[in-house]
């Protein structure tokens, strides 16, 4: 996503520079400096790079899958009185596309599509606990990269990192998770094992 975005970039600045920035946010940086630059056609550079990013993402979803014990899981955490909600970067359609029945497993989903800022930005995280009521102290955020830790920290949430996507084991530990599995049938099987689920 980010070579086919440098790509695009460099259309409009002659200086392209990964600042280690997740691709949302590198995004909007460079819009920053294109519109900064006022060359000609700088105005069409995010809708161009939108939908790029979006198309990717159902290219990818179109090739994934849904973790077999995840709907499981799902009704397992409902049974025991606990919300959930998901909170993701993703587009809607594409996450709907892999999960297309999750509101039967999950009260709360709150894509890129319905908020004004994304994780880790902490707003993205509190608007789903508004959604059920839950205090951010008695809350865990779960996710597979290093930014779902921040944006749990930021929040104010126990945090949880899983090692079955983007982010390692090493990473995920570094970034200050309070717990750290494999995947979430084993976080479960953890959280359980410790009388906290």
């Amino acid at each position: 996503m980010k070579r086919r975005l440098a790509l695009m970039a460099s259309e409009y600045l002659e200086e392209i520079l990964d600042p280690d920035l997740p691709v949302l946010e590198w995004v909007d940086s460079l819009e920053s400096r294109i519109l900064g630059r006022q060359v000609e056609g700088a105005g069409e550079f995010r809708s161009r790079a939108s939908r790029m990013i979006v198309e990717m993402e159902l290219q990818a979803s179109r090739e994934g899958a849904l973790f077999p014990f995840t709907r499981i899981l799902l009704r397992r955490l409902e049974h025991s009185g606990i919300h959930t909600a998901i909170i993701t970067r993703n587009c809607e359609a594409a996450v709907r596309m892999v999960f297309p029945d999750l509101e039967d497993f999950c009260g709360c989903f709150l894509a890129r599509d319905h908020v004004e800022r994304v994780k880790p930005d902490p707003g993205h995280l509190r608007r789903a606990l508004v959604h059920f009521g839950s205090a951010a102290g008695s809350s865990l955020m779960v996710g597979d990269h290093p930014l779902d830790v921040q944006t749990g920290k930021r929040a104010g949430t126990l945090t949880a990192g899983v090692a079955s996507g983007s982010g390692s084991w090493d990473d995920l530990a570094r970034s200050g998770a309070d717990w750290v599995a494999s995947d979430c049938e084993s976080l479960f099987l953890e959280l359980k094992r410790m009388g906290l689920v």
